[in-house]
């Protein structure tokens, strides 16, 4: 008798949840236009979506990944002396360190860091 109470009990307490929150994402509120609409950075949701827009957006998320994977590939460093000799580490963290400040530097010539022109 017990387990089939709480059987029942466990039933009815689901079926009260899922009748809240039908009820709750059921409501759809029209009062605010704006928070309707969708939200993309650097674009404004109101114009037509074929309107062309700045590259520069591409150009910083593309630096943005080749900076950050050499990064990721300098963290675990510290853990590889225990594995490894440590002039090899040393000799390929300078190496990565070398092409991140030549990458920035050409970047910095480029002209690819300067956003207002």
């Amino acid at each position: 008798m017990l387990i089939i109470m709480s059987i029942f009990l466990a039933t009815a307490f689901i079926a009260l949840i899922l009748a809240l929150l039908a009820l709750v994402l059921g409501k759809k509120s029209n009062s605010d236009r704006e928070k309707l609409t969708a939200f993309e950075c650097g674009f404004d949701s109101n114009k037509k979506a074929r309107a062309p827009f700045s590259l520069r957006f591409f150009t910083v998320t593309i630096i943005f990944l080749i900076f950050d994977v050499e990064i990721a590939l300098l963290l675990p460093a510290g853990l590889l002396s225990c594995y490894s000799d440590i002039p090899m580490i040393l000799l390929t963290v300078l190496i990565l360190i070398l092409i991140l400040i030549l990458g920035l530097i050409h970047e910095w010539n480029q002209g690819a860091l300067t956003w207002v022109t």
